[in-house]
């Protein structure tokens, strides 16, 4: 990558793509959390979409902030998560977190994958 890529601006695709993973970093967190207080009743599947999706996201944001040469990459890792994620979430249809959840994983899927054919 050269100097003046790395400086220059991010796209408003981008921008949006790292705020995407950044909302469904933070929302994954707050699952977890929720999970937690729950009692255990959230199967080990789900906590360990919750918690690869958490890392993945906010990864991913990490790298296109910085302009990795990898980020297209991780953006494709990134929706991959996120859709494994989303349908983690789904099997507890009647917790409203999760539902939650699974609508920003989604969102940050679709960003990810647009991000995924772009060039960074």
């Amino acid at each position: 990558m050269t100097r003046s890529a790395a400086a220059s601006p991010m796209s408003q695709e981008m921008q949006e793509c790292v705020q995407a993973c950044m909302d469904c970093h933070s929302t994954c967190e707050e699952t977890m959390s929720s999970c937690l207080r729950m009692g255990g009743q959230a199967p080990a599947q789900i906590m360990g979409a919750l918690m690869d999706c958490a890392d993945m996201t906010r990864m991913c944001a990490d790298m296109m902030m910085r302009r990795s040469p990898l980020a297209a990459e991780m953006c494709a890792m990134c929706a991959t998560a996120c859709d494994l994620c989303a349908e983690a979430c789904m099997s507890m249809p009647d917790d409203a977190q999760m539902m939650r959840c699974a609508e920003s994983c989604r969102r940050c899927s679709e960003s990810c994958r647009a991000m995924a054919g772009a060039t960074m």
